[in-house]
């Protein structure tokens, strides 16, 4: 295997603008999916099987269609719909918060009814109304369950964003097809990208591992 690094360093800033890029996408997407997830996750758990049904539904769509799916339509049709022409950078964080938020959405839900009964009780009869009890009790406790669940959706979604370059959103994976379509190469753009990916997941599930260590010890 003949590398040739010449290429190579002549393509470093737009791998390092990309991986940028990736980073910011991947941020917005977990930031975004995890807020609209415990919303998702709460309207699911409602009692009332009409309003819940809405939220089961947008569940099941995004969790059984491929995302690849999902950023052209979002791509190509959701947002010029809003603003009149496409937004590659706009349909990918748009794509990566949704799609995540509906794993999310189940990562809460099943979080939340792990956490025995008797602690909503409890609070509900020391006078907490039933947000006080899921904000300081339930939450709470639930969360420290969540993380490991958490940790690999939030690792796929960082691999997952490289389908952003199909829409030619400049992230780290479209600087590596750019390289391989004018150099006729394959090594170089895409060993260099995997070992980029390797990185940040590597160092999100070192962040992730730390966080776990720490709270389990409070």
């Amino acid at each position: 295997m003949d590398i040739q690094w010449n290429i190579l360093a002549e393509y470093a800033p737009f791998f390092l603008k990309g991986t940028l890029l990736t980073i910011g996408l991947s941020l917005a997407g977990i930031a975004l999916g995890t807020v609209l997830g415990l919303f998702i996750g709460l309207g699911k758990m409602l009692k009332n099987r009409f309003l819940s049904l809405p939220f089961g539904i947008y569940i099941t769509f995004f969790r059984g269609t491929p995302m690849l799916v999902q950023i052209m339509l979002i791509h190509f049709a959701v947002v010029p719909l809003f603003t009149g022409e496409t937004n590659a950078v706009a349909a990918a964080i748009l794509t990566l918060s949704l799609n995540s938020a509906a794993y999310i959405a189940e990562i809460f839900r099943a979080g939340i009814q792990s956490i025995d009964k008797g602690q909503m009780e409890a609070s509900r009869s020391l006078g907490m109304t039933h947000v006080q009890a899921m904000r300081y009790v339930i939450l709470p406790q639930a969360f420290k369950r969540m993380i490991p669940p958490l940790g690999n959706e939030f690792i796929v979604l960082i691999k997952e964003s490289s389908l952003a370059s199909l829409v030619a959103a400049p992230e780290l994976m479209y600087w590596g097809r750019a390289m391989q379509g004018q150099y006729f190469r394959v090594w170089e753009p895409y060993i260099t990208a995997a070992l980029i990916y390797l990185v940040l997941t590597l160092s999100l599930s070192f962040v992730l591992s730390r966080l776990e260590r720490r709270l389990a010890t409070e």
